[in-house]
């Protein structure tokens, strides 16, 4: 069945779950600023000052989904994904049986030369507060990967279900993931949650 491979990262990128986003490739649609004479001085606060970006990228073998979150004017970028812990045999036997996981940036999660699709939605402070924190939870709650059943994109479709997106058949190839989420859900920029019970 469809898994999402990622080398184990080192001690040190493990535990490095905040990025230049500067440094970084955001295919967010209006990346470029407009001429000063053309530009709504409130377009960014249309969108909402905060983010989750699903994204997909390359991998040994079938590629690996994971979201960025964060707030727009600022420079930092949390990374969260569900990864086999360990090297290539933890992999491996995470197509047989469960295997301990990895919830946080991986290799490759902050290099924009593997990135292969994304969906950005924005959100306000409210509801940002709510989603950063399910997926602080959802980390916590996520010790185990396998392939068939507990995978990343199983994990970040459980973060867009949250968030009220519509969700595709979550065991397919990450990029498909990413692509057909956005496209069930029109592209839509902007998400706002339904209030809470």
């Amino acid at each position: 069945m469809i898994s999402c491979t990622t080398p184990s990262a080192s001690a040190h990128e493990a535990s490095k779950r905040i990025a230049d986003a500067n440094a970084l490739v955001s295919n967010d649609g209006g990346s470029r600023p407009a001429p000063q004479s053309t530009r709504r001085p409130v377009a960014r606060a249309e969108k909402g000052p905060y983010y989750v970006d699903f994204r997909a990228r390359t991998a040994a073998s079938w590629g690996h989904a994971f979201v960025w979150y964060g707030k727009t004017s600022e420079r930092a970028v949390e990374v969260a994904g569900l990864t086999p812990a360990g090297d290539t045999l933890a992999y491996v036997i995470g197509h047989l049986t469960w295997v301990p996981s990895e919830t946080g940036a991986s290799y490759g999660d902050l290099d924009p030369e593997y990135l292969t699709a994304n969906y950005r939605v924005y959100l306000n402070e409210a509801d940002a507060k709510r989603v950063f924190a399910y997926i602080k939870q959802l980390q916590a709650n996520s010790p185990v990967w396998n392939a068939e059943t507990t995978n990343c994109t199983g994990f970040i479709g459980d973060i867009a279900e949250f968030m009220g997106l519509k969700v595709p058949y979550r065991w397919q190839r990450p990029e498909s993931f990413v692509n057909r989420l956005k496209e069930m859900n029109g592209g839509r920029q902007m998400v706002r949650l339904s209030p809470e019970q």
